[in-house]
Formats: structure tokens, sequence, C-alpha cells
């Protein structure tokens, strides 16, 4: 019963060190990313600004379209309701 114990904890110790190193990794990449990203602003600033006015259309198209979507505009439903 001690062994499994054991390698239970021996287990649990080997996974928590590879999801920290699987983490550093992550966090690297990241890091890494995001200082190319401000790099490729710097360098091309026009561009960075065409790219944020467009996902800010395409964020507020969509924003709109699920505001009209979900909106309540009298009609009556094309959903029979349910008999009680």
């Amino acid at each position: 019963m001690a062994n499994a114990t054991q390698n239970d904890q021996k287990d649990s110790a080997s996974i928590a060190e590879r999801a920290r190193e699987v983490a550093a990794g992550a966090s690297e990449k990241v890091s890494a990313a995001a200082s190319s990203t401000v790099e490729a602003a710097k360098e091309h600033p026009i561009a960075a600004a065409g790219i944020v006015a467009g996902v800010a259309a395409a964020v507020g198209g969509a924003a709109y379209a699920a505001s009209k979507l979900g909106a309540d505009d009298g009609k009556p439903s094309s959903k029979p309701k349910s008999a009680q």
C-alpha cells in the first residue's frame, strides 16, 4: 500500500513538473509573439491601423447583428407555443 502511495506521489510530482515546463514554454512563445506584433506595428503603422479598424468594424457588426437577432420586434413567433 505504501508503494502505491509513493508511486502516486512521484507521478503527481512529474506531472506538476511537466506542467511547469509547458507553462514556461508557452509564456516564452506568447512574449515573443507580442514583441513581434509590436515591432510589426511600429514598422507598418498604417497597415496596423487598418487592421485595427477592420477588427473594430467586424466586432461592431457582429454586436449589431446579435442585438437585432435577439430583439423582440412585436411580430408573432413562427414557433408554435407548447400546449399547456
